[in-house]
């Protein structure tokens, strides 16, 4: 990955993010307000550090978890559960369909980014945006449910800074 830019936030910028993080998520985000933050560009997306650790990152103008910052953040909103059996699929990068999803937050709408969690451990695989609403995902029998645009193993998981 090639790095166009490293900054650190300032402090409206960074309280801005936060506040848009809460809204999404509730009030367990709420602690990155001590933390500091560094903006780096890249040529897909922006990663945003969480004292150094690549958390967050903005895509399509919106900002949300990495995998690594679902795993560490443990949050409970915008959240697919699969079955055992899409594990090793959505492992490597694949879209996620409709009948391995097993659980979905009822609130995600079409288009909204989703975390995409394992069923025993709930551990974080993926993130993805969603194609079908949560309740649609749970009850279809066929179709994509999920575009993956990044998961465990790739190379926004083995980033280091």
């Amino acid at each position: 990955m090639k790095v166009k830019s490293r900054v650190q936030l300032r402090k409206n910028i960074k309280n801005k993010m936060l506040k848009d993080l809460v809204s999404t998520f509730g009030e367990e985000l709420s602690y990155l307000e001590d933390k500091t933050l560094e903006k780096i560009t890249l040529e897909e997306y922006s990663l945003i550090l969480v004292d150094g650790k690549p958390l967050l990152f903005e895509i399509e103008g919106h900002l949300f978890p990495t995998v690594r910052g679902a795993l560490e953040m443990e949050l409970q909103k915008r959240v697919v559960t699969v079955d055992k059996g899409a594990i090793r699929f959505v492992s490597n990068g694949a879209d996620i369909m409709a009948p391995g999803v097993v659980a979905a937050d009822p609130e995600i709408k079409e288009g909204d980014l989703v975390i995409i969690v394992e069923e025993t451990h709930q551990k974080p695989l993926a993130i993805g945006k969603a194609i079908m609403g949560g309740p649609e995902m749970v009850e279809a029998t066929s179709g994509k449910a999920i575009k993956s645009i990044t998961h465990v193993g790739d190379n926004l998981w083995n980033t280091e800074f």
